[in-house]
């Protein structure tokens, strides 16, 4: 077998510890995932009904364009229904978005640490990767991006809530950034945590789309939404960028139920609502612990905190993990001192600060 050569390099992603994975290992009754930013509040209870009645009809094709769903995100977001392409999640969107345009002597420029998948699929594309470090603070260093776009930058990456810190872009720095971007370079707007975001001066990308042709925005039902188990996500940009890249995207790719319960999630406005003020008012009881405790952290824009423990992120992961709360420790996001915690609910949050302190008092 002759494999591709920039594939020996990559390692397959690495997902969170299952939870029964943990249960078995350390003989815990009771587990506690905040390792991958899912919805603790679950999905809206519109989901449930929809799915029933979709039962009848497992035995046929999804519908391959999406109709349904299309016109009830096209009526949410007032865009066209061409406007529009979904995925197998917002990653098969990147790795669509990675297959149509990049290729050896092309190249893409992202942050680092970024999402992972950016980098991931470039390097499978044999693309030239350009990486700009985050500033001090974790912001996307917006105009050394800049410097590093030329006539063969295919695309450029904006993760906007910056996973894993949380930070975002706001309009002030965004529009700038767009108008200096050559329109031939795609510019991606990742906003998977677009529905947590509560500043208001976080950019309202869709608006955009009227002024940059070139502007891509993906969105995901995995966080706020609670349908990570479905994997849908979709892209949002011109018709004349969907229409191109739509011969990359693999037939039938988002299943029935996915498109359901997409379509149900987006009527129940209320329930994400109720998600997005409940992680307001977490997060800032995360600020309020690690204030007390002088632990230094990000202020996020996500339903996740970056904390910096200024220790192998292994250790408090593997302490906490030993106690029944899986998180991430951030060695694989780039941040080797910190750990990646998703809010939970009030109780877990409180149980998981206790556990913290715990730690902190049997490391000093």
């Amino acid at each position: 077998m002759k494999l591709k050569q920039q594939l020996t390099s990559l390692k397959p992603y690495q997902p969170g510890k299952p939870i029964e994975e943990v249960k078995r290992e350390y003989g815990l009754e009771n587990i506690v995932k905040l390792a991958s930013n899912e919805n603790p509040y679950g999905c809206s209870p519109n989901v449930k009904t929809t799915l029933f009645e979709k039962l009848e009809k497992s035995a046929t094709y999804p519908d391959g364009y999406a109709q349904q769903l299309r016109t009830v995100i096209a009526n949410h977001l007032d865009v066209t229904e061409k406007q529009l392409m979904f995925g197998n999640g917002s990653d098969e969107l990147i790795q669509i978005i990675c297959r149509g345009l990049l290729a050896p002597g092309k190249n893409t420029v992202m942050a680092t640490p970024t999402f992972t998948q950016y980098k991931h699929n470039a390097i499978i594309e044999n693309a030239e990767i350009r990486e700009v470090p985050l500033t001090e603070d974790g912001d996307h260093n917006l105009q050394q991006m800049l410097e590093q776009i030329d006539e063969k930058t295919a695309v450029v990456w904006l993760c906007n809530p910056n996973n894993p810190t949380g930070n975002y872009i706001n309009e002030q720095q965004l529009i700038p950034f767009l108008e200096k971007v050559p329109s031939t370079t795609l510019v991606v707007a990742d906003e998977a945590y677009y529905e947590y975001v509560t500043e208001d001066d976080y950019p309202n990308s869709v608006a955009l789309l009227s002024r940059f042709s070139n502007l891509f925005i993906t969105r995901t039902f995995s966080k706020a939404y609670g349908l990570a188990s479905f994997r849908l996500g979709y892209g949002i940009s011109s018709e004349e960028v969907i229409r191109a890249l739509e011969p990359v995207r693999e037939p039938f790719n988002v299943n029935s139920f996915a498109q359901a319960a997409g379509a149900a999630s987006i009527e129940d406005s209320a329930f994400v609502q109720s998600c997005a003020r409940k992680n307001k008012e977490a997060l800032s009881t995360f600020y309020s612990f690690c204030e007390e405790t002088g632990l230094k952290y990000y202020k996020s824009q996500g339903n996740f905190i970056l904390i910096d423990f200024q220790r192998d992120g292994d250790e408090v992961f593997q302490y906490l993990l030993e106690r029944g709360y899986i998180v991430r420790s951030g060695k694989a996001l780039g941040f080797p001192t910190c750990v990646r915690i998703t809010v939970g609910t009030p109780e877990q949050n409180e149980e998981l600060f206790s556990l913290i302190t715990q730690f902190l008092q049997e490391n000093v």
